[in-house]
């Protein structure tokens, strides 16, 4: 108990703040502290205060966080919409038929023929199956036929 300091004085809220650092205003106080010796340091601050633009370095680092969106997945093709609709129509199907042939929600085919939805390769195998007509690759639209036989 005999080796505490009862001489320092610790300093809590806007006190501790007052003694460590001063921010000059002017460039009247700023000389004066680099003539006294003082530590002198400059901080530019972006888009504080008044600042109505936030200067170049901040439009590039905006740029930058423009830049690393991710890009949303690509829709299917509204041609592949099509020709699911018409395979459908010419094999007398509705769409909760077809979706309870392919194990899917109604809604889901709704989508793929308006060409909302991503694609999802496994379902549009099931489709190709159950529909016979390709959906992928070239040539959408054909009868599914397998390989020629010679």
């Amino acid at each position: 108990m005999g080796d505490q300091e009862w001489d320092s004085v610790t300093y809590i809220g806007q006190k501790a703040n007052s003694r460590h650092s001063n921010t000059a205003r002017s460039n009247s106080e700023i000389n004066a502290a680099r003539r006294s010796g003082g530590v002198v340091s400059t901080d530019k601050k972006y888009g504080a205060g008044a600042n109505k633009a936030l200067g170049t370095e901040g439009q590039r680092l905006a740029k930058v966080d423009r830049e690393n969106e991710v890009a949303p997945p690509q829709k299917i093709d509204l041609g592949v919409g099509k020709a699911i609709s018409k395979a459908r129509a010419e094999k007398g199907l509705t769409q909760k038929d077809l979706a309870v042939k392919v194990n899917e929600k109604s809604n889901i085919i709704n989508d793929y023929e308006m060409g909302r939805a991503v694609p999802n390769q496994q379902l549009l195998g099931k489709l190709e199956r159950s529909l016979g007509v390709k959906l992928r690759g070239k040539d959408i639209g054909s009868p599914l036929g397998g390989p020629k036989k010679k």
